[in-house]
């Protein structure tokens, strides 16, 4: 911990918070503090915008080669302290160190995958219906940014939004989540050895993010808000946001539905399964939240999702062989628990886990619940956690009018043999991204997002970079 950074990162400099406030780091598996960070504050946040606003006009008369170069070295530069990245975030987050180096890789290829499209930045060119006028069109940046991340995937969530930042020219300030600070402050340490200009990125570390967040996006020097985190935190931004008019893009919450039907290979769906609710310990948006399974394999189904949860070791991510570290803090385990407490007093039946254990530490047990009510408070709340809850189901129609009864559209699972029918199911759901007979839909090269209350717009894929450019249309009268 000695050689990572605890300052704010702001016009290239580091430094203490304004009114020398700090706050604490916490080691989810153990309670004790690793370190404090500096506390930023409304006179900080100032300081921040007015590095990044300074900054912008050079930055984005930036050629995209050198955009491109500084994304690819800090991309080689992360896969070279790989080990040291991962140990960071499995201190300050809690997940096992193989989930921390997977993490690692993963956040790495945002900065390569945007490299190589900070230089296919395009615009048009076309002749106007009327014969007589021809039309350009440039892309530009839409400008200086504020990006909000959250804890449970602290370095790829910050890559995710810096890395098409810097390929489209924008600058920005970075506010990352107060749980996990350490990877986002680190992540500036390597940009700036990677050769980013002084104010380009600010990270500001805070307690306070409506001291420091309102009147960021109230004031109107901020061009731009990319937001990853809960619902409720997104609407409230987004009426902030609306005094200045601030281009938004939000990845919000998600209550995945895992859908296995009767003619599903039961191995991949298990597989599956495990994929999608474990990863991360449950803590992960796409996580399957409800698991609807045909009758006539639910027992099965079950039977061998808790052999499987059942055997996987919990204890400190830092330990061999540990399969699922602690939950973020007391506050996400309690909620699991009551959630677990409430499936329960409803007639649901545990098949494995569900017991909080003794000791230190924010640990929950896998746990797999059977004969799950609909009314149980679960199946219309992020669970975030690992927590498999099975509900049956008999036709095709009937499956899709549950899994879309929610208000968040962010991804589902489809586990079925059939082409026709996955095809059928896939368009039904009322999801930005399905998984079909796979648990695992994050790629950078794809785009990542959802529909009605799981956000606006996408991350990743060729589309991510278009969130940070604005069209310009230039008329030319020829004659």
């Amino acid at each position: 911990m000695t050689d990572t950074p605890t300052q704010l990162f702001i016009g290239g400099a580091w430094l203490d918070a304004a009114d020398g406030a700090t706050m604490p780091v916490d080691d989810p598996a153990t309670g004790e503090i690793l370190c404090h960070i500096a506390d930023a504050g409304p006179k900080d946040a100032r300081l921040a915008e007015e590095a990044a606003v300074q900054a912008q006009e050079e930055w984005a008369r930036t050629a995209p080669r050198a955009r491109s170069e500084i994304l690819r070295r800090a991309y080689e530069i992360i896969l070279d302290r790989t080990d040291e990245l991962a140990h960071l975030m499995t201190a300050e987050m809690g997940k096992p160190l193989s989930e921390a180096r997977g993490e690692v890789a993963y956040a790495a290829e945002f900065f390569r995958w945007f490299s190589e499209e900070a230089v296919r930045i395009d615009g048009g060119a076309g002749i106007l219906p009327d014969g007589r006028n021809r039309m350009l069109l440039s892309r530009r940046p839409v400008g200086p940014c504020l990006l909000i991340t959250p804890w449970n995937f602290p370095l790829a969530m910050g890559t995710r939004k810096i890395g098409p930042a810097i390929a489209a020219g924008c600058t920005m300030i970075l506010k990352p989540a107060p749980q996990t600070p350490l990877s986002s402050l680190a992540l500036a340490a390597i940009l700036k050895e990677a050769g980013l200009p002084d104010g380009v990125l600010n990270v500001v570390t805070t307690s306070r993010a409506g001291e420091v967040c309102e009147p960021l996006l109230r004031g109107g020097r901020m061009r731009k808000l990319s937001f990853t985190g809960s619902t409720a935190v997104g609407r409230l931004l987004l009426a902030q946001s609306a005094e200045a008019v601030v281009r938004t893009s939000m990845e919000l919450g998600g209550n995945a539905p895992f859908i296995v039907f009767e003619d599903a290979d039961l191995d991949k769906a298990v597989d599956g399964a495990m994929l999608a609710k474990m990863r991360n310990m449950g803590e992960a948006c796409t996580a399957a939240n409800r698991f609807f399974v045909h009758h006539s394999v639910a027992e099965e189904f079950g039977r061998r999702l808790a052999e499987r949860m059942g055997g996987l070791v919990v204890g400190p991510g830092t330990r061999d062989g540990v399969d699922v570290g602690p939950l973020i803090d007391r506050t996400g385990r309690g909620k699991v628990e009551a959630l677990v407490a409430d499936a329960v007093e409803r007639g649901a039946r545990v098949l494995v886990g569900g017991r909080t254990p003794e000791g230190p530490g924010c640990f929950y047990p896998p746990t797999v619940l059977t004969d799950v009510s609909p009314e149980s408070r679960l199946m219309d709340t992020e669970i975030f956690g690992p927590v498999a809850a099975i509900l049956t189901f008999d036709d095709e129609d009937e499956v899709v009018r549950r899994a879309n009864d929610t208000p968040w559209g962010l991804v589902g699972y489809v586990f079925t043999e059939g082409l026709d029918r996955a095809l059928r199911i896939s368009e039904r759901l009322e999801v930005g991204m399905v998984g079909l007979n796979t648990g695992l839909v994050s790629n950078p090269a794809a785009p990542f997002g959802g529909v009605k209350q799981s956000g606006l717009g996408r991350e990743g894929g060729r589309v991510g970079i278009d969130e940070f450019l604005e069209y310009q249309y230039l008329a030319v009268p020829v004659g």
